[in-house]
Order: structure tokens, then C-alpha cells, then sequence
């Protein structure tokens, strides 16, 4: 897996490049032997090929092992017209919310014999469009999005199922994604609110005109089930954003007795607003979060929030560039902690 960065002009090849296809030759053909193949089998095995399959792949598989050879990914990809490479794109790095999707990504694509490039856009539409550019230039076989928004130059990529999107559906796109139900997973949290016996939950709610922000919102309010509404505070996925958006609803008629956060970050930086306003949570205010980063167990006190899977949004993701596979709606979780432990029933 590699951070994608701006590359310097290729160099010549070094002059031990032809002995070095003699190796792989030599390799080749013993792993032909061993296995009781042609050279050509082997080839298309090491290739990924699905017409090589059952007793003669295990076989040449077993004589790799015994040789120790090592799949030359450059050299193959140039025989295929292939880079066996894989291209993410985030908003940031600095989300830990996007880690363990990552992390799926470059589990399944090893697998398959691929690499992992990453490129973080900061939200910038033009780098976005520059990182792009890899699946042009044949850079990368594939792109996986989870900016929530795709470059228009890559509308014939689309259509050729080179295009993924994870997390976030993206309008006007037909492109494969991978999801949760943002929306049903809002009524759950919600719900689970009121079984506790709140009535003033309020909502702070991710970036305006972004795509899970109005799912998670419009979740909210069907959760509320004609509750009386405390406006949205729109924060921005960030700590900071959470603070500020939680400090707003503390001097608000009526002051909310529960909260429900658009991500765990901002759902970190209510906890804290709460606490420094000399109120406790959650006999004063409960807090629920929504991703389960792996802070969110080791909050004061821990949080409850909705856990989205991951890696297996990554898992599915290299299926759907590779294989074909359709757009994939994944099961959350509720993971009940102790941000919302006061039943006001009792």
C-alpha cells in the first residue's frame, strides 16, 4: 500500500533487466516441472487466469512455494497491458474512519495480486481530478472513491465497472457502491434514545449539501416521529466542529437531553463541551456517536455509536472492481456503551 505522491520522469531500465527475465524463465520452468505443466500453464496461473483451475493450480501453486519465486508484478502487468494496481481516494488521512476501510482494500487486493495506491484529496476537486488521471494513463486498473464525488472525465471508466464507491453514494452515478443504510441506521440510534425515555434529542449533523449528512439526518427526524425538533447544528466530521456545534445546543430552548453526532468524531467533541460546562454525561446529556473508530470505546465514558464494517466495506469493494460483483448494502451495528446509560423512565 502506497501514499500516492507526484512521481519524478521514469529512468532507464538497469542493464541486468534481461538476465533478470532469464531468472524468472529458469524459475518458470522449474515450477513447470515440478508441477507437470507447460511453461505456458504456469504462466497463466501466476496471471490470475480462471482457466487454470482445481488439481493444476494447486499443483503449481505448491511447486512456487518450493521454489520461493516471487511473482514479477511490473513485468506482468506489462505482458497483460495491465498495472495491477489499485487506486483510493480519500478526503484525509487524518480521518481514522477511513483506516480500516483502507485496510480491507489492501487485504483483498493482495489476495488478488494487486497493490494499493492511497491519494488524500483534502477536498479539493482540481487534486482530485490530477489523482484521477491514473486511471487514463493506465496508471491504475481500478479507482475506488470515498469522496463522495467523482471527476466527469472519468464517465467512460464508469461505464466500463473501473469505478467504485464506498460509504457514500454519489448523485447521478450508477457506478457499484458499497454502504450502509445511513438513514436506517439514524432511526436506530434515535430509537434507541427514546427507549431510554429522551424527548429533546437534537442532531449534530455533518457538512451541508453532503450526501450521508442529509441520510443521517433525514434518519433523525423519522426517529423523532413528530418529537418536537431541535434545529440541526452542522459541524464539519470534526472534533472541533463537535465542540462548537455542542456548546450552541447547551444554551438552546430546550436544552437537548440527548444528542445524536453524524460521526464518532464530532460525538468526542460534544463529550467534551459537556464536560466542560460542568455537566455529566449521561445523567445530564446522553451522547451517541456513528462509524465506531476505535477511540470510541475509550471515551470518558465510552460511546455508544453505530458501527459500520469497515474493512469489509473494503473487502467488497476490490470484489465489486474485479469481479463484477453489484451495488452492496452492508449491516450496521448498534454497540450500546455508557454515553447513554441514564434510562429517564425509571
Amino acid at each position: 500500500m502506497t501514499l500516492l505522491r507526484p512521481t519524478p520522469p521514469p529512468r532507464r531500465q538497469p542493464s541486468d533487466q534481461r538476465p533478470q527475465r532469464a531468472a524468472d524463465r529458469t524459475k518458470m520452468e522449474d515450477i513447470a516441472r515440478l508441477a507437470g505443466v507447460s511453461v505456458s500453464t504456469v504462466s497463466r496461473a501466476l496471471a490470475g487466469s480462471p482457466k487454470v483451475t482445481g488439481d493444476t493450480r494447486a499443483r503449481i501453486e505448491a511447486a512456487v512455494q518450493l521454489t520461493g519465486y516471487v511473482v514479477n508484478q511490473v513485468a506482468q502487468g506489462l505482458r497483460l497491458q495491465r498495472s495491477r494496481q489499485l487506486l483510493v481516494l480519500l478526503p484525509t488521512i487524518a480521518n481514522p474512519f477511513f483506516g480500516e476501510i483502507v485496510q480491507g482494500v489492501d487485504e483483498a487486493a493482495q489476495a488478488a495480486g494487486y497493490g494499493v495506491l492511497v491519494g488524500s484529496t483534502e477536498g479539493n476537486p482540481a487534486r482530485e481530478a490530477v489523482l484521477a488521471r491514473q486511471l487514463h494513463t493506465g496508471g491504475v486498473d481500478g479507482l475506488i472513491l470515498l469522496t463522495g464525488r467523482i471527476p466527469a472525465t472519468l464517465e467512460a471508466h464508469v461505464a466500463r465497472g473501473q469505478v467504485v464507491a464506498v460509504s457514500e453514494t454519489i448523485p447521478g452515478q450508477t457506478l457499484p457502491t458499497v454502504a450502509i443504510d445511513n438513514e436506517a441506521a439514524a432511526v436506530a440510534a434515535v430509537a434507541h434514545l427514546r427507549a431510554l425515555g429522551h424527548h429533546h434529542i437534537a442532531h449534530i449533523a455533518g457538512p451541508e449539501r453532503n450526501v450521508l449528512t442529509a441520510q443521517r439526518a433525514r434518519g433523525w427526524r423519522l426517529g423523532l416521529d413528530g418529537e418536537p425538533l431541535i434545529p440541526p447544528i452542522f459541524g464539519d466530521f470534526t472534533i472541533t466542529s463537535g465542540v462548537a456545534a455542542m456548546q450552541r445546543l447547551l444554551v438552546a430552548t430546550p436544552c437537548p437531553t440527548a444528542v445524536f453526532c453524524a460521526n464518532d468524531e464530532m460525538a468526542i467533541g460534544a463529550l467534551k463541551a459537556i464536560r466542560m460546562a460542568g455537566l455529566r454525561v449521561p445523567e445530564d446529556i446522553a451522547v451517541v456517536g456513528f462509524d465506531d473508530i476505535s477511540f470510541a470505546a475509550f471515551t470518558d465514558p465510552p460511546l455508544t455509536t453505530i458501527r459500520q464494517p469497515r474493512r469489509a466495506f473494503g473487502h467488497a469493494a476490490v470484489a465489486a472492481l474485479l469481479h463484477g460483483a453489484p451495488p452492496t448494502r452492508l449491516a450496521f451495528e448498534l454497540i450500546i456503551r455508557a454515553s447513554t446509560g441514564l434510562n429517564l423512565k425509571g
